[in-house]
């Protein structure tokens, strides 16, 4: 046995008639010490050491304030009287002093970046009969007559293998035999999307629209004129100097550059709010074709959307959900490879779609390469910083075949919502990010349960973590997403409060039923 002391007893049964023999009781004592070696976990060491670089500038200043509070109390009523005469003494060199601290501190309050709240978020839940399940999907797309035997079996397998359920929506257009896409039918999914969202957030913050002083729209591939803010203007009766923003063509990830764009906007426009709306529209974006890189998005893409109200306020931080603590863009367009990875176009009988490259993963791991080199040392403790650091240095001088410190996200996060954008980019962030199931379950069911709804993924994502109690004040989430162009685009957000589901929420009527075990 292992330990300080390790006993062992034998007992033999005596054999014959009578009586018996008696029990013979061997008992062995070992002296020798564990194996710390094989008994230590390593990851406790790990946690020694990221408390103590964390708490390094507190441990070090306790000594310091014991000292100067020994020295205090030592001293005399004489003592305190010549500090007060020496002060009278230099009362110019205090007054100066005391008129740059002044000055100091209010040019550093003017200058600050002013805090920016998200006071709620919404999340659009399409009806029961835009429902498409599996079976119904295969059995529209072999009915249009569009497709080919091949095309139809390609489309059977990426559901498969898809990890979406069978309680995603596609808009009207896409349940009709045939299909009846068009430019009215796609300005109805877009208004039943963006007001679904809209009215929900407005009525559970309680907010008018006329106090909108801010508002940013992104929907890639439907771009009606007017514009998609300007149908939001209209249908709410914005006052007029709103400033509003139109983002098209920006992929999934522009949700994060939506978000960035209205904290900046609330950087220069005082005591405001500013609302953003994710969506994207299926209806005139559905391939019909037969080429297998385009067909996938008709998988995978589904109805969805989310409205988010952000504020400038002081006063709304006793009501918000979250503090914006930081938003980080990677742009990754410069290279050809990545630039057409996700690209839309016609296939050679003229039908447009939006293609997806095979290298499309290779080109995702380089940009959230270089978008968590960048946020790293933002969210990061130092103590993983340092052991970054020092492995690459010990690479570069030792061994070019070392492989570099992977740091440790999960000391700078408590949740992760990353882009539901199919079941390929979920699992690889896992691996590459050392996730564990439960830090990506929300991506997993967001996914089966809604499907890929472009940039509003990652707000029905944090919705489930709402809807399964988990958000506590001061717990920080990292909202991360990819789109085309190719970008990576990062939000990290940080709770203010016990942070509990808004009602009519999107998992409201479902969250009692997942996580669910996706068929692999």
């Amino acid at each position: 046995m292992n330990g300080t002391t390790g006993t062992q007893v034998n007992t033999a049964d005596g054999g014959g008639g009578g009586g018996g023999d008696p029990v013979g009781v061997q008992i062995q004592q070992s002296r020798r010490l564990p194996d710390f070696l094989q008994s230590v976990n390593l990851k406790y060491v790990k946690l020694g050491y990221h408390y103590l670089i964390s708490h390094l500038l507190t441990l070090c200043l306790i000594p310091v304030m014991a000292v100067i509070l020994v020295e205090v109390s030592q001293m005399n009523p004489d003592d305190i009287r010549q500090l007060w005469l020496h002060l009278q003494y230099n009362l110019v060199s205090i007054i100066i002093c005391s008129a740059v601290l002044v000055f100091g501190s209010t040019v550093y309050i003017m200058t600050r970046p002013r805090p920016v709240y998200l006071v709620d978020y919404s999340c659009y839940k399409a009806p029961e009969h835009l429902k498409a399940p599996y079976e119904r999907f295969m059995q529209h797309s072999r009915l249009t007559g569009d497709f080919d035997e091949s095309s139809l079996e390609f489309q059977r397998k990426i559901l498969e293998r898809s990890g979406l359920g069978d309680e995603t929506y596609v808009p009207e257009a896409m349940h009709q035999l045939p299909p009846q896409p068009s430019m009215q039918a796609a300005r109805e999914e877009a208004e039943q999307v963006m007001f679904g969202a809209l009215d929900k957030l407005f009525a559970n913050t309680s907010v008018k629209p006329k106090k909108i002083g801010v508002l940013v729209v992104n929907c890639s591939l439907f771009n009606p004129t007017p514009s998609l803010s300007a149908m939001i203007v209209n249908k709410y009766k914005l006052r007029g100097n709103i400033r509003s923003f139109n983002l098209g063509g920006m992929g999934c990830s522009a949700g994060v550059i939506a978000v960035d764009l209205a904290k900046d906007m609330l950087q220069v426009h005082r005591n405001t709010y500013a609302v953003v709306v994710s969506t994207e529209n299926i209806t005139q974006n559905w391939y019909f074709g037969n080429k297998k890189s385009m067909l996938i998005p008709n998988c995978l893409f589904r109805v969805g959307g989310s409205a988010v109200l952000l504020s400038n306020k002081s006063m709304d931080r006793r009501r918000a959900k979250y503090k914006l603590v930081h938003a980080v863009r990677t742009h990754r367009g410069a290279d050809d490879k990545a630039f057409r990875c996700v690209y839309q176009e016609q296939d050679d009988a003229g039908k447009t779609g939006v293609s997806l490259s095979k290298d499309l993963m290779a080109i995702a791991g380089g940009a959230l390469k270089t978008n968590i080199t960048t946020l790293g040392p933002l969210v990061l403790p130092i103590s993983e910083q340092l052991l970054f650091f020092g492995s690459l240095i010990i690479k570069k001088i030792f061994n070019k075949h070392i492989k570099p410190y992977i740091p440790d996200f999960k000391l700078a996060f408590d949740h992760f919502c990353i882009h539901a954008g199919g079941r390929a980019v979920i699992d690889e962030l896992e691996k590459n990010l050392q996730l564990t199931q439960v830090h990506v379950e929300a991506s997993r069911m967001t996914l089966h349960r809604f499907g890929n709804t472009s940039s509003s993924s990652i707000w029905y994502e944090l919705a489930y973590i709402e809807a399964k109690g988990r958000m506590k004040k001061g717990n920080k989430v990292w909202q991360i997403a990819f789109g085309s162009g190719f970008k990576c685009n990062s939000a990290v957000w940080q709770a203010l409060r016990n942070v509990k589901p808004s009602p009519d929420g999107p998992w409201e009527d479902c969250i009692d039923r997942y996580p669910v075990k996706v068929v692999s």
